[in-house]
């Protein structure tokens, strides 16, 4: 630890250092570029999602509100991550405690918005495919307005709870994290105080965010399933299931990534076995939803060539 970097009354770390995906020097500049590029495609992706919903009104449904929403997301927790991630590639990077404290908050409260979006998608999908002559009660504006409010909300208080505990804590032992970025298990391994009330905040609300949005959707998935399989025609069937694929991609990919790192005996384990999850759901997820939910939707598709032609025709 570098003179400075410590209070006189209780030794407190006041900056870190972010070690970064890897030390490998022949990897830095590769990297880079690599992940500069992954940044560029999910803003505009993500960007030219969010214009084209707002430019089409006959994407103003449940389903592309929620999808506006999840690309909003994607886009803040993509920029909250992906720029100090590329600073490691080329020096070295010293992030102040509140910037870290900062990010953190801001990570936890996307990455919990992002699971209570992809849940309530789901919902919208079982009331799609099971009560299809209910749908537009049941996905009513004001419905689908408290949904996204509550996910906020939830997003809010899981992270606010997160970056609280964090707080608390006091970094004596050292300031470099072996990370790309200032996430919980790295930032529990630093701690110099007893990180059991972290821990326990860790299960609550990972547990909450992931297990009941987990059990949400499968519950949903299974009663779309069983509705599916009553469908006799072979095209019913296959447009039932178009409209679900683009969703069950995005939540196996994110659900998938993100439990691997916390459902864990231990929040503080081998930070190094889990940078590749944590990259794979921080920043190539936010990459490839737009793609996910774009290629095979036809009307996305049809929007973009109706815009593009009418911007065409305005020159």
């Amino acid at each position: 630890m570098t003179p400075g970097m410590v209070s006189e009354n209780n030794s407190s770390v006041k900056e870190f250092i972010l070690l970064g995906l890897t030390q490998l020097p022949e990897l830095q500049l590769p990297l880079f570029f690599l992940f500069l590029g992954i940044y560029v495609v999910s803003m505009v992706g993500n960007l030219g999602l969010i214009v084209l919903i707002v430019l089409n009104p006959h994407l103003h449904t449940p389903m592309y509100y929620f999808l506006f929403n999840l690309s909003f997301t994607d886009l803040c927790y993509s920029s909250v991550i992906t720029p100090k991630m590329l600073v490691s590639f080329v020096k070295q990077n010293i992030i102040s405690h509140a910037e870290c404290m900062t990010q953190l908050f801001f990570f936890a409260f996307f990455v919990i918005d992002e699971c209570c979006i992809l849940t309530a998608m789901a919902y919208d999908r079982y009331a799609a495919i099971c009560k299809p002559l209910l749908y537009k009660v049941i996905m009513s504006h004001q419905v689908c307005f408290v949904l996204m409010v509550g996910g906020y909300t939830v997003g809010f208080v899981g992270a606010i709870a997160h970056t609280v505990c964090m707080l608390r804590l006091t970094f004596c032992d050292g300031n470099i994290i072996n990370h790309y970025m200032c996430d919980i298990p790295p930032l529990l391994k630093l701690s110099c105080t007893s990180t059991s009330i972290n821990e326990l905040v860790v299960f609550i609300v990972v547990g909450v965010s992931i297990i009941v949005p987990s059990l949400t959707v499968f519950i949903s998935y299974t009663l779309i399933l069983s509705n599916i399989l009553h469908i006799h025609s072979t095209k019913g069937r296959s447009k039932a299931l178009s409209t679900c694929s683009s969703h069950m991609i995005a939540v196996s990919l994110f659900f998938g990534s993100s439990s691997f790192i916390y459902f864990k005996s231990s929040p503080v384990g081998s930070v190094d076995k889990d940078k590749i999850s944590t990259v794979f759901y921080t920043v190539v997820v936010p990459m490839m939803n737009p793609f996910i939910y774009s290629l095979r939707n036809k009307d996305v598709q049809i929007a973009l060539r109706k815009t593009l032609k009418k911007n065409c025709s305005l020159k």
